[in-house]
């Protein structure tokens, strides 16, 4: 056992689950002042929810040598999952340290999805809606890319860190939830983020925590990480730039909330691919991110679509994006550039494959729970007036003076 790799599988794990604060701040700065604390509790409700899921059942049908869709229940609350041996993952890494490590990609990856239904959706129907998705989609897809009898991992998929399994997955799932949700009330008239210092302490946390997301995933503490760490950072830059050059040409601004928007739209396309490109790869990736998700955005607003906080834009076409160019700029003789088109080909399919299957199988879910008695989607005209943090929670993001 390396003791050095499981310092860092274990900090990486502990920088993954800090994005989903992240993503709390992230998406808590960009709503309306009366929603602040439901759009965070959304987030952080995962980690407490999703953590029991993982180590119940969750882990063990993503991971356990089930066949080409699922696996089995060899490993229900984590039996036979050693923190010394390497039996299941075959990494330099004990199978717990990896099985922790991807525990945390299961718990922000529904907490994307919220971005989508913010300030309009039920809680107490969340929490269900939790349970299901992470067990009926989002396990199988990861076990279909990341385990070793999955499908597109016997096809030759190639998705280093989640761009198929987190943020395509999320992005068909949001845009399903936006849809039958509908749109929030009072929206024609336009929204404007209540807190932007939020938002761009969130995505300041995200990047920090995306280190651990892409230079993590490659199970050790070695050379692919300290590549992956360079490509994620590269990304994320070059996508930052296009966004805020592009904001300026359209409007004459350079938008806070733009520069933080682009630097997660370039982290997300970087994602699939920061285990195979090289810097050059990651400019190219960073640059197509910027450009088309910022872009993306513009026609999700002239459309009028409500998916409130552009899921589907930084993370649906980021991640497809990603995959794609993975197949493109992929260095060793795998990628495009290099003539090799079958990985392109390859990941192709594991995109249609995760679209088709998380837009039906999340539609599925959200209409069994909307007829369900004391359940739904959405919440009364009443408590989305008053706020969701008031009528929900009985709290308050802000008070005046704690005295009234």
């Amino acid at each position: 056992m390396d003791s050095g790799s499981v310092a860092w599988m274990l900090m990486a794990s502990a920088l993954v689950l800090f994005m989903t604060p992240g993503l709390a701040f992230f998406y808590g700065g960009l709503v309306r002042g009366k929603n602040v604390v439901s759009t965070v509790m959304y987030s952080f409700v995962s980690m407490g929810v999703v953590s029991v899921v993982w180590v119940l059942w969750g882990y063990s049908l993503a991971f356990g040598e089930g066949g080409s869709f699922i696996g089995n229940f060899d490993y229900l609350g984590f039996k036979g999952v050693s923190s010394t041996g390497t039996d299941i993952h075959g990494a330099g890494t004990p199978d717990m340290a990896v099985a922790i490590f991807q525990m945390m990609f299961a718990i922000i990856t529904p907490a994307l999805i919220t971005g989508a239904i913010a300030e309009r959706f039920k809680f107490t129907t969340y929490l269900v809606f939790l349970v299901a998705w992470v067990t009926f989609v989002y396990v199988p897809i990861a076990h279909w890319v990341w385990a070793g009898d999955g499908w597109l991992f016997e096809l030759g998929a190639l998705d280093f860190a989640g761009g198929t399994v987190v943020h395509i997955n999320a992005g068909i799932a949001a845009v399903v939830a936006a849809w039958l949700v509908g749109k929030r009330r009072g929206v024609d008239r336009g929204v404007e983020p209540h807190n932007v210092p939020f938002v761009i302490l969130g995505a300041g946390i995200l990047w920090f925590g995306w280190f651990g997301f892409n230079a993590g995933s490659g199970l050790a503490s070695d050379g692919l990480a300290i590549s992956a760490f360079l490509v994620t950072n590269t990304a994320a830059a070059m996508a930052l730039v296009v966004w805020i050059v592009l904001g300026h040409i359209h409007t004459g601004k350079m938008s806070g909330v733009g520069a933080a928007t682009g630097a997660v739209a370039g982290l997300v396309a970087i994602t699939p691919a920061s285990g195979f490109v090289g810097p050059m790869g990651a400019i190219a990736i960073g640059f197509g991110a910027g450009v088309l998700t910022f872009y993306a955005v513009r026609i999700r607003h002239k459309i009028g679509f409500d998916d409130a906080l552009e899921v589907m834009a930084v993370h649906g076409i980021g991640g497809i994006w990603g995959a794609i160019a993975t197949g493109i700029f992929a260095v060793g003789g795998i990628g495009l550039v290099n003539g090799d088109a079958k990985v392109l080909g390859y990941n192709v399919v594991a995109v249609l494959a995760t679209i088709t299957y998380s837009f039906i199988v999340t539609f599925v879910i959200l209409k069994i729970l909307d007829v369900i008695p004391g359940l739904g989607l959405r919440a009364t005209r009443e408590a989305e007036d008053a706020g969701l943090d008031v009528s929900l929670h009985g709290e308050r993001a802000y008070v005046g003076d704690g005295a009234d």
